[in-house]
């Protein structure tokens, strides 16, 4: 939470823009001007029309018509501010309060309409805002009628779909989420204290209804202790920042190798914690101080004896709440504010269920060994879920650490562990002796070591579909048994030979071979003749290699995309740096140096998105031949979407 707080500070900047006007003037004849306002907010001005090469982003207006002539060029009604600025080292013009531009037509019909495209930047004393665009159009009526239209944003980029990413991924991580919350419960620092915080409200004034009340309120603050910190942050995010900002810092947060390697080692402190290596508390002054006005009677009561849960229970659900906050970040805008309040509903249902229906309390199991036990498995799955961070950052940065039997070794061996654990033959520091194994305890070791079974195969280049999420790609493998070795980077291999770039260190899945480059692409699907599919991917893209492993993999999808398709593949979390003549500089005037960044602007600058997987079929025109599609695992419905782009190619 530290981290998002002090990355909005450093990103973001005053909520101001411009307000554009367009309006039409008729003069005599056919003729028309066209008058464009631009309302420039105090304190800030507006950069004049330049150009400034090395220097600011000048005001840029490019006009079009229908059913008219341009007559001329645009200018300015009013002489800007001209001085010299030390900064860029140039002399430069500059408008404040209101600027108006004109532009004389003619028309050539009896009605015509002029479009806008503007593009513009504002400064104040310290800071500027980044460049914004927008497109406005005027018509222009018989006789030239004055119309006159004020400027409703219509940003050139289309808005990116809504499930884009799947709306399965997030569903997944809200069931996980409850899951969680419910695993918190059954943990030593909460367990015992469900009974004594129900006991508590039964037995307060105004009988057993008012108890209720009360321990329906208790819940409540629960909720709003663990749900409202992280919504605020990510709140005052886009309502300062915007929606650009905010999906900056969670793309650093999801693909960058720092917050990646220090979710891997909290993963691991985390784990340590819960195999007894040490507690992870809060200071005792805190929780003191907290718990002294837990007495107080009212509202404010129950809210610290809330918070004095939160706290006291934090060497237990510590770990449990950074593990779904850390998962969610890579997940859409609203995923950690849906997971974090999903978990905190599961965690403090229980306590209102109970002062409800007191009798419930007889059914619960007396505190004992076994809740410590519950920690030490929670424990062993920390270690196999943080791994998929460290795994992360080495796809994206090629550093070849952690391949896919390295992964799998570790996780079959975790797992192994855990079973042997269950069956009571490891024992942890704070564990009670366990005489003779339980149903519940052989059922849990059947369970771990029947996925320890499924999990072996892929030693040796099993596809396993149920985790093609979370494991590295095959492609990473070295020995693929009766593939001759890495077989998935054959094709690789291939393309390596026919110069293709980024082939050396970028692969497609089930030897498929194809671009990595949308030139180089273009370029071949104009010589053969077939249209492109595009594959916006990434190396940490949990849903991609879901999409890879259960629908690519269908022989019917297979052979449509060998044979009717030259395949693209554009990685937007890549960290490679491109040779210069590759670089991109957007309209900003930032460069774009790494192939991620320079696919991911083109992504978002073209179509609008930033969520992968998003799948382009595209014409020989340049233009997709039907709608993109996004995350599903509808594998008839796959074969429909490759099947219409055919038809349309044809056509």
């Amino acid at each position: 939470m530290l981290c998002l707080a002090s990355l909005v500070a450093a990103q973001t900047l005053s909520a101001q823009s411009v307000e554009w006007a367009m309006q039409a003037d008729p003069m005599q004849g056919d003729s028309c001007r066209v008058v464009l306002t631009a309302a420039i907010p105090d304190g800030f001005h507006m950069y004049d029309m330049g150009p400034y090469k090395g220097g600011p982003t000048a005001t840029s207006i490019s006009l079009s018509a229908e059913g008219a002539t341009l007559l001329g060029e645009v200018k300015p009604i009013q002489e800007p501010h001209r001085y010299f600025d030390e900064m860029f080292g140039m002399e430069i013009g500059t408008y404040e309060t209101e600027v108006q531009f004109e532009q004389w037509v003619r028309l050539t019909d009896a009605g015509a309409t002029i479009k806008a495209q503007l593009e513009w930047m504002i400064c104040d004393d310290t800071s500027c805002m980044p460049p914004e665009d927008m497109e406005l159009n005027v018509s222009i009526g018989q006789q030239a009628a004055a119309v006159e239209q004020v400027a409703e944003a219509e940003p050139t980029v289309k808005e990116a779909p809504k499930d884009a990413a799947g709306g399965g991924s997030l569903w997944s991580l809200i069931i996980e989420a409850i899951l969680w919350g419910f695993a918190a419960l059954l943990t030593p620092c909460v367990f015992p204290m469900v009974p004594m915080t129900v006991s508590y409200f039964l037995k307060g004034e105004g009988g057993a209804s008012m108890g209720r009340l009360r321990a329906a309120l208790y819940g409540f603050f629960i909720v709003a202790l663990y749900t409202l910190p992280i919504a605020a942050i990510i709140i005052i995010t886009r309502l300062v920042g915007g929606d650009a900002v905010t999906a900056d810092i969670f793309n650093w947060l999801a693909t960058h190798w720092l917050p990646n390697v220090i979710f891997f080692l909290v993963f691991m402190v985390f784990a340590a914690s819960f195999f007894g290596a040490f507690e992870i508390t809060m200071p005792s002054w805190m929780v003191n101080k907290t718990d002294s006005k837990a007495d107080t009677k009212g509202l404010g009561g129950i809210f610290f004896l809330a918070l004095t849960l939160v706290l006291v229970s934090f060497s237990c659900t510590g770990p449990i709440v950074g593990s779904v906050l850390i998962k969610s970040t890579s997940g859409e805008f609203w995923a950690p504010i849906l997971t974090m309040l999903a978990f905190s509903i599961a965690f403090a249902l229980p306590f209102t269920l109970f002062a409800i229906f007191p009798s419930m309390l007889k059914s619960l199991p007396k505190s004992g060994g076994w809740l410590n036990s519950v920690k030490v498995v929670i424990g062993f799955i920390e270690v196999a879920l943080g791994l998929k961070f460290l795994s992360v950052a080495d796809q994206v940065y090629h550093w070849g650490i952690l391949d896919r039997e390295i992964y799998l070794a570790v996780w079959i061996v975790v797992f192994t562990l855990l079973g042997f654990y269950l069956l009571g033959k490891i024992k942890f520091a704070h564990d009670s002796e366990v005489k003779y194994v339980s149903v519940t305890r052989l059922a849990l070791a059947i369970v771990t070591f029947s996925f320890v079974v499924y999990l072996i195969p892929g030693m040796w280049g099993a596809p396993l579909k149920g985790l093609s999420g979370y494991l590295p790609p095959l492609s990473s493998q070295d020995f693929v048994l009766g593939g001759e070795g890495a077989a998935p980077q054959s094709s690789a291999n291939t393309a390596e030979q026919q110069g293709r770039k980024y082939s050396d260190f970028l692969h497609l899945p089930h030897g498929l071979e194809g671009f990595f480059d949308l030139k180089e692409a273009e370029a071949y699907a104009a010589e053969v003749q077939k249209p492109v599919f595009i594959d916006f991917t990434g190396h940490g893209c949990v849903n991609c290699r879901e999409m890879e492993m259960r629908v690519w993999s269908d022989p019917r999808v297979l052979e449509l995309l060998k044979n009717e398709y030259v395949i693209c593949a554009l990685y937007s979390d890549d960290k490679k740096v491109v040779p210069e003549s590759d670089w991109v500089t957007t309209d900003a005037g930032k460069v774009l140096k790494s192939l991620g960044k320079i696919n991911s602007h083109y992504a978002l600058t073209t179509y609008g998105v930033n969520a992968q997987p998003y799948y382009v079929l595209q014409g020989a025109d340049g233009k997709p031949l039907v709608e993109p599609r996004g995350y599903n695992l509808d594998v008839e419905a796959f074969i429909a979407f490759l099947q219409s782009g055919i038809e349309a190619y044809g056509k």
